[in-house]
């Protein structure tokens, strides 16, 4: 497992796993439903520096976003399992090229954004092929959920033989028992570090 210290920065990207206003705007799909957590909210203030960090580092900011893609009708395919999670959801929401798909305005602009319609941002998608003609072979991930999103993307990422770290106070779920097993999980793949500590590296790097 390559340690974050010796990612080449100009070859890293900060994943930013589905960090979007209908996730987290009280004005979102999920706020307004009532679908909040704490941990969640408190997300894009905490890595805000971060990502500025990574820009100024020459590193890399990827954002993937969560998509219902509308069928002939207008109405979004949503699958059954979302469905019966979340009945809320309804035409508009996550709209692709729409507000509520955006990443939320603290944490924008991505220098590369890929949609997905799964938990893994590799399932049909785009996302390997920008990486590897970017150049990125290291991947820091943050974001939601913890066990959903962000843990499905770095196993596939891992598999495609990127080097991957997790950020344990960068992700968050809605409960605190699912994130700490799923970092406690990726741990035996990815190495698990704070914002604060993936600071300090890009200070000195």
């Amino acid at each position: 497992m390559t340690d974050f210290k010796d990612f080449d920065i100009q070859k890293t990207a900060l994943m930013l796993v589905d960090l979007q206003n209908d996730f987290l705007h009280p004005d979102g799909a999920y706020g307004r439903a009532g679908q909040k957590a704490d941990a969640i909210a408190a997300l894009p203030a905490r890595l805000a520096p971060l990502a500025k960090a990574f820009r100024a580092a020459g590193g890399w900011i990827v954002s993937t976003h969560f998509t219902l893609v509308p069928m002939r009708t207008g109405e979004p395919y949503i699958a059954d399992h979302l469905k019966h999670l979340r009945p809320f959801l309804k035409k508009g929401d996550f709209l692709p090229g729409g507000w509520g798909q955006a990443l939320v305005d603290e944490l924008a602009p991505a220098d590369i954004t890929v949609e997905k319609v799964a938990y893994s941002a590799f399932y049909m998608s785009r996302l390997e092929f920008v990486l590897s003609k970017a150049g990125i072979a290291h991947l820091l991930f943050a974001g939601i959920v913890t066990n959903g999103g962000v843990a499905s993307t770095l196993r596939d990422a891992h598999v495609r033989g990127f080097d991957c770290a997790v950020l344990e106070d960068g992700c968050a779920t809605f409960s605190d028992a699912r994130h700490n097993a799923a970092i406690a999980d990726m741990g035996s793949i990815a190495q698990v570090l704070s914002v604060n500590e993936a600071l300090a590296r890009l200070a000195v790097s």
